[in-house]
C-alpha cells in the first residue's frame, strides 16, 4: 500500500513540508559520496531558509503546549491509561524544554562565516563550483568521515526544532482512525456537517497505479483519483478504487 497525505491548512502544510526536507536531509547525510554531501548541505540552507522566513520554532512551542494542556485534561477521565498519558506528557515536556531552551534555531551556522559564504553561492546555478569557491571543493574532496562529521554538527543544531516537529505530526497522525472506502467510478465523496479535520491520510495499493487528487473544507471530502498517461499527465479515472482513508484532527 501506498500512503499519500493532504494537509487541510497552511500550517499542517507547513509542517509536511520542513518534514520532507529533513527526510531528505537524513538521507544524504548518510552516504558518503561528495554529491550526496552536497545535497545535504543545500537541504540545511533550505531549512535555514524556512526558518528566517517564519517563526517554525514558535509555532510548534505552540502546538506542543496546545497539546500537553489538552492531554492533561485527560487525566480524570475513566479508561484512560493514567501510566501512557504521563508517558506522552513528558515526552512532550522535554520535547518543549529541549527547543524553548535553543533560541534562534540554525543560529551556529548563521555565525559560521564560510557556512555563510557557501549559503549565498548554493543559492546561485553552478555557483558552488570549483572556480567560484575552491575552498568548497577542498571541503567535498575531504575523506568522507570529516564531511560526515561536519554534517553531524551542523544538523545537531535543528534536532531539537525536528523533535518536536515529529511530535507533534505523530499526534496528528495517530488521532485518526483508518476506514476501508471505495472511490466508485475514481471518485469518493464523505459529508462532514461541519466537521473540521486537519489532515487526510489515503492508503492505496501500488499495483493499482493510481494516486489520488484531494480537497476538503469543513463541509465535504472529495477524493480523485488520477493515472499518468504516455505523457505523464494525469487521467481522471472511471473504475472503482478500493482504498483505506484516515481523517486526523488533534
Amino acid at each position: 500500500m501506498i500512503l499519500y497525505e493532504y494537509p487541510c491548512n497552511e500550517r499542517v502544510r507547513s509542517l509536511l513540508r520542513v518534514e520532507h526536507l529533513f527526510d531528505r536531509l537524513f538521507f544524504f547525510a548518510k552516504g558518503i559520496d561528495a554529491h550526496y554531501h552536497h545535497i545535504a548541505v543545500a537541504t540545511l540552507f533550505d531549512l535555514l531558509d524556512i526558518c528566517d522566513r517564519t517563526d517554525l520554532r514558535g509555532a510548534i512551542l505552540q502546538d506542543l503546549e496546545r497539546q500537553r494542556t489538552a492531554l492533561g485534561a485527560l487525566r480524570q477521565h475513566p479508561g484512560v491509561d493514567v501510566q501512557l498519558l504521563d508517558a506522552m506528557l513528558a515526552e512532550i515536556q522535554s520535547a518543549a524544554a529541549n527547543l524553548g531552551a535553543q533560541g534562534r534555531v540554525g543560529q551556529e551556522l548563521r555565525d559560521n562565516e564560510w557556512l555563510a559564504s557557501l549559503r549565498g553561492r548554493v543559492s546561485v546555478p553552478g555557483g558552488s563550483s570549483q572556480v567560484d569557491m575552491p575552498s568548497y571543493f577542498s571541503w567535498q574532496i575531504k575523506p568522507p568521515e570529516a564531511r560526515s562529521e561536519n554534517l553531524r554538527q551542523w544538523i545537531m543544531t535543528f534536532m531539537p526544532l525536528y523533535k518536536g516537529l515529529a511530535l507533534i505530526l505523530r499526534l496528528l497522525r495517530d488521532s485518526g482512525d483508518v476506514v476501508d472506502a471505495v472511490a466508485r467510478q475514481g471518485a469518493y465523496q464523505d459529508m462532514l456537517g461541519g466537521k473540521v479535520f486537519q489532515l487526510l491520510r489515503v492508503w492505496v495499493d501500488a499495483g493499482l497505479d493510481v494516486f489520488p487528487e484531494m480537497s476538503a473544507n469543513k463541509y465535504v471530502i472529495w477524493v480523485r483519483f488520477a493515472r499518468q498517461d504516455s505523457d505523464l499527465k494525469p487521467q481522471p479515472i472511471t473504475d472503482d478504487v478500493p482504498f483505506k482513508l484516515a481523517r486526523c484532527n488533534l
